[in-house]
This record gives structure tokens, sequence and C-alpha cells, in this order.
């Protein structure tokens, strides 16, 4: 297969191509356009852990250029496309909003009018839980009403599953967007959490807890979502209720912890405690996430296998290793 994963330098996009990239029948084409939202060097390191293989190729490029990604298609001819790039953030999207626009409006679009275009096999994109926004129900199910975002960013997502829906009925293009959920491990992203908490620990720092702890996400480890997309990748595009190929899955482990139990698991792993200041809830945060992933689970047999314990465990001991500290 020709497989397209943009963001490919990111938490998610490496591990992906990692994955794929293990099948010697796949040839794999990664995008990214390396901005600097978060520190660049994390993801060149990516970059040589996960996308060095011989059947893998990297090009710098930004899903923005609508020119730049005709121009790829029309080279590759891709079977499946996995859109990963977007300007990730609830909190920044508050303050640089056409950022968001940018990347996650008209660069998603750019992508599947590509795909429209140069037509694909399978289009794999990520959606996010952000777009529960003030959905009260729990679990959050994918028949629930998201049309209460209270983020851009949120927005900006949801749009994406509007936008992949008419395309996928105008131009029968096979759709499969995933709602991720709080995803955690080696290589994170710097401006989530753990990577946060885990900064201030070795340097016995303070960490803020928001809503004064009274908090809960469902945190699920790399592996398990990488696991997830991959299997996507392989058994294809399902049909919907109204004989589309369109479906939007929640993939997470679904079993949320509170904050400050997480925050208690990662003190165990490093050994030590972390001063604590508490704050009000923020803006664009939401009191829990919780995601029922059973029909990814009857789809594509999607099991979580990583508990919380062992997750938090294997991300401490990369980031020991990774930033040289705490040994």
């Amino acid at each position: 297969m020709k497989i397209l994963v943009t963001g490919c330098a990111g938490f998610i996009g490496s591990k992906t191509v990692a994955a794929l990239s293990i099948n010697q029948d796949n040839f794999i084409v990664g995008i990214d356009n390396m901005n600097n939202y978060y520190d660049v060097s994390l993801k060149e390191d990516r970059l040589k852990v996960f996308c060095n293989s011989e059947n893998v190729l990297f090009k710098k490029m930004d899903i923005s250029n609508l020119e730049d990604i005709l121009q790829l298609f029309s080279e590759y001819k891709f079977d499946v496309v996995i859109n990963l790039a977007a300007q990730a953030g609830v909190r920044y999207s508050i303050t640089h909003p056409f950022e968001y626009i940018t990347s996650n409006i008209v660069g998603f679009t750019n992508i599947i009018e590509a795909c429209r275009k140069y037509p694909v096999k399978h289009l794999i994109y990520a959606s996010s839980s952000s777009v529960y926004g003030l959905n009260d129900s729990i679990p959050f199910n994918e028949n629930d009403n998201v049309d209460r975002p209270i983020s851009l960013y949120a927005a900006t997502k949801k749009s994406n599953e509007l936008i992949a829906h008419a395309y996928s009925k105008l131009y029968n293009i096979p759709c499969t967007g995933l709602r991720f959920f709080t995803v955690y491990g080696p290589y994170g992203r710097p401006d989530m959490s753990p990577m946060l908490f885990a900064k201030e620990i070795v340097n016995n720092g303070t960490i803020k807890v928001f809503n004064n702890g009274d908090m809960y996400r469902d945190f699920t480890y790399i592996d398990d979502i990488v696991n997830g997309i991959v299997s996507i990748v392989y058994f294809g595009p399902k049909i919907n209720e109204d004989n589309l190929y369109y479906q939007v899955y929640n993939i997470g482990c679904g079993s949320p912890m509170n904050l400050m139990d997480f925050i208690k698991e990662l003190e165990n792993a490093f050994g030590k405690e972390v001063k604590k200041e508490f704050f009000p809830m923020q803006p664009g945060d939401v009191y829990k996430t919780y995601a029922d992933t059973e029909k990814l689970l009857t789809d594509y047999s999607y099991k979580p296998d990583i508990k919380l314990k062992n997750g938090v465990e294997r991300f401490v001991k990369w980031y020991k290793d990774y930033y040289n500290v705490g040994k």
C-alpha cells in the first residue's frame, strides 16, 4: 500500500508511521511542517526514531498549501491517507484562532480535496474528544449531540467531521474520523499534563492543578491508539446506516481517572511528591472525558491493553532516559 501520514513528526503520527513501516509491502510518505508550537528538536528526534525505515519517505510540507498537496497526491497516487496534521491545544486556540482555521479547516479541506481529485481507498483523520463540549451524557457515545463546543479547537474538529461527511456523500470518499481521548506516553507533547507534571516533579517545582483537582480524563496509552489506527488501515472503511462509507469512532481507554490519582501515579513512578498549586477550571476545559469504545470494538476488535500504572511507568522510564534526569 502507498500511505500518506500527515503530521508524521507529531506524537501520534510518528508512532503510526513506525507501526505501518513494519510491513515492507507498505510505502509511507510522511509530511510535517515542523512548526515551533513546541520544541522542534523533539519532533526531529521522533523522526529519527520512528520514521527512518527504508520504506518511509519524509517531506517537509504544510497541508495549508494546496498546490504542494495536489502535487504530492499527483506524484504518489496514495491508497490510504491518514491525516493527523493539525494545530493542537485547547487553550492555545483561545489566543491564536487563525492558526487553527488555517491548519485544521483550510488544511483539512486541502487534504480531502486532494483525495477527491486523486481518489483514495480510505481517508482516516484525527478528530477529538473535545467535540463533546457541554455534553453531559457519560460515557461519551458517538451518537451524542456534539453541537455545543466550548473551544475553537473543538469547533474545528467538528468541522472536519462535517466536511468529511459532505465529501463522502458527494464524491464517494471513504472517510473515518477518530475522536482521540487524552493520549499519553513516550515522546508525548510537551504542552500536555503528563509532560508538564513530569518536568516539575524532576525539577522540584510546582504543578498547576485546575478545578482544584476535581477533573477526570480518559488517559489512553499511545500504543493502544496506534494499534487502533493500524487495524482500521488494514481492515478498511465501514459502511453506515445511510449506505455511506463514513464513520466516526471514539478511540480511548474507556476508564476515566481522577486527575489527582493520575498525579499520584506519576509521583509513585518518579519516587517523589510534587508541590501543587490549585486553580479554578480554565476556559475551554471540560470536567470529565470518558470514551464509550463499543463501536470501535465491534467494527475493528479494538481493545486497549495498557493499564494506567504500566503506561505511566513506561512514560516515566522514557522521560528519565530521554532527558537524562532523575536517575
